[in-house]
């Protein structure tokens, strides 16, 4: 296996003039709004399995593998064609840990078992599953051509500005940018305001240099990929939303799994 992956990795280094593109999937097992979430059957198939169709779909990754510290998940994971060549470790899989653990996890993993490192991580969260493969490759095309960047983030524009919103001290509401020096201004117009952008976890790229230099995990110039709303699920009545999506529209890899794959009761 790893002259394998050795060999992988110095035809791509020599053919694209860039290393390994690892779509990587986190999917701990302990989802306390909905248990088991990430394999729980949307349209009749894990949820898991709309990320991993997603990244094998995608042109430019390379390999797709699943942290997962499940092995019920992992044996789901491997079913629809990923990698799990590890269990991730039960003390970084907490609702408290952060998210940077487990891509250090993957990253120690490659240099250890295979002493390589992929370039770029492309994290495909289970969460959010109506994706375009072909939007996943212009995501991955557009961080290799700007040298930079230290990420990029997929978003999506927020309805209400947070420069709207309040906080509650002693039991009044209070602005959320108290030094503004308008008077009121969050009764001020809408439009008057800049556009915000909230993270949607379609599609978001780590250039590992970016870990391995700095203390964060994206780093101080993340590119933008803004994109519409895409049906993020995180209760049970986005489920029911999301499978209504699915029936009323085409999805690629939703069409994808039903040509492939047998759907589940």
């Amino acid at each position: 296996t790893w002259n394998i992956s050795r060999w992988r990795m110095d035809h791509q280094v020599s053919q694209r003039g860039y290393k390994m593109i690892v779509g990587l999937i986190p999917a701990r097992a302990g989802s306390k709004g909905i248990p088991k979430k990430n394999i729980k059957l949307l349209g009749g198939y894990p949820l898991i399995a709309y990320s991993i169709i997603a990244s094998k779909l995608a042109s430019k990754i390379d390999r797709t593998i699943v942290s997962t510290d499940s092995e019920e998940f992992a044996e789901i994971a491997r079913s629809y064609g990923a990698e799990v060549p590890f269990l991730r470790p039960k003390e970084i899989s907490q609702d408290s840990s952060d998210s940077i653990e487990y891509v250090q996890h993957v990253m120690d993993w490659f240099q250890t078992q295979e002493k390589i490192q992929p370039e770029y991580l492309v994290l495909l969260c289970p969460p959010t599953p109506l994706r375009d493969p072909v939007l996943v490759d212009k995501a991955i095309d557009k961080i290799l051509h700007n040298s930079k960047a230290t990420s990029l983030r997929s978003a999506r524009e927020t309805q209400e500005s947070p420069y709207k919103l309040f906080t509650i001290k002693n039991d009044f509401y209070v602005g959320m940018f108290p030094d503004d020096p308008r008077p009121e201004y969050y009764n001020l117009p809408r439009q008057v305001f800049p556009p915000a952008y909230h993270p949607n976890g379609y599609v978001d790229i780590i250039k590992t240099e970016t870990v391995k230099t700095t203390t964060g995990l994206f780093g101080s110039n993340m590119l933008s990929f803004i994109m519409p709303d895409v049906g993020e699920i995180d209760r049970q009545q986005d489920f029911e939303f999301v499978e209504f999506i699915l029936s009323r529209s085409k999805n690629p890899i939703y069409e994808y799994l039903v040509n492939n794959f047998t759907k589940q009761d």
